[in-house]
């Protein structure tokens, strides 16, 4: 129940950055959720936003709540994304993808000017590496893939939903890869996008522009510095 009192307070804070004319970028997962409502109630308000969701449940929500879609057929670059992760270290290196929707959010990131990440104090982390590293990989080449992100010192598992592999939004697989500590995210990023099969992981490096961190209901602002 703290948590989710927290996920509420760093959500409600997040919403000062949507400003009317903008694209936005909604995210997904149980703390992007309450963004999403929250901007939901603002478009009944009378705020005029299009939005850009990163996921097909994401855009089911959005639609119920009234607001106006669009996507990279319309526009080009988004003004601001709001959404969660599942860990962030002091350097604001994220974790995504527990809910599976990591390659659309990682493409609405880099098409976002500003991206504001809301957390509750439990993503807040001093090294990444507890949560596993969700790897989005085609069929064909998982079990490649699997044994070369095992060489790299990864336990590995698919995951499963319902007893069957978990399929992403285009029909792939998840490899959730516990690593442990991970005291250089930007090199292990980059040795993973150098592996052929894997479609997007979940290291987001150099993407947060800044993150909203609840404790209790007092939300800081952490701002990258470069």
């Amino acid at each position: 129940m703290a948590h989710e009192i927290e996920k509420e307070a760093a959500s409600r804070a997040a919403v000062k950055f949507v400003q009317d004319g903008q694209v936005v970028g909604l995210g997904t997962g149980s703390t992007a959720a309450y963004a999403v409502q929250f901007i939901g109630d603002r478009v009944k308000s009378g705020l005029k936003i299009r939005g850009i969701p990163t996921s097909i449940h994401t855009r089911e929500m959005a639609t119920k709540l009234g607001i106006p879609l669009t996507g990279f057929d319309e526009v080009q670059q988004i003004d601001v994304t709001i959404d969660g992760a599942d860990e962030f270290d002091p350097q604001l290196n994220l974790i995504k993808g527990g809910g599976g929707a990591l390659l659309y959010e990682k493409v609405v990131a880099s098409a976002s000017r500003k991206l504001v990440i809301v957390a509750d104090s439990s993503k807040q982390v001093a090294m990444l590496g507890s949560f596993p590293v969700p790897v989005e990989v085609i069929t064909f080449a998982l079990p490649l893939v699997r044994r070369e992100i095992e060489q790299l010192g990864a336990a590995v598992v698919v995951r499963q939903k319902d007893g069957k592999p978990f399929n992403t939004d285009e029909g792939h697989h998840i490899l959730d890869c516990h690593f442990g500590r991970i005291p250089d995210p930007p090199t292990l990023s980059r040795k993973l996008s150098d592996i052929p099969g894997i479609v997007e992981h979940g290291l987001f490096i150099n993407r947060a522009s800044v993150i909203l961190v609840a404790h209790g209901d007092k939300v800081t602002e952490l701002h990258r510095t470069k």
